[in-house]
């Protein structure tokens, strides 16, 4: 994850804000709210390293056959996220 701990806890508390003060939500514990954001924001984030984690596993299972073909790792790599991602229906 490329984000540091501080400033996802910023973010979570700048959402749950601007969500206060657009009225999509009530609160009467704000900082139970702000904690339930960011752990929200952090599982979202860290999707993409799980699915980067699932390419590497793949593609494990696959060198032999990428070496005596001369795939490119990096090219296999991104085909296989791609992939992921549309069946994950994520958002990176």
């Amino acid at each position: 994850m490329l984000v540091s701990k501080e400033y996802l806890g910023y973010l979570a508390r700048q959402v749950t804000k601007k969500l206060i003060e657009g009225e999509f939500i009530e609160t009467k514990n704000l900082n139970s709210t702000i904690e339930r954001v960011s752990a929200a924001v952090l599982e979202e984030m860290q999707l993409e390293d799980r699915i980067n984690d699932e390419v590497r596993m793949i593609l494990e299972a696959y060198q032999d056959e990428m070496r005596t073909t001369g795939a490119s790792y990096q090219e296999m790599f991104k085909k296989v996220k791609q992939q992921l991602v549309q069946k994950y229906k994520a958002v990176l």
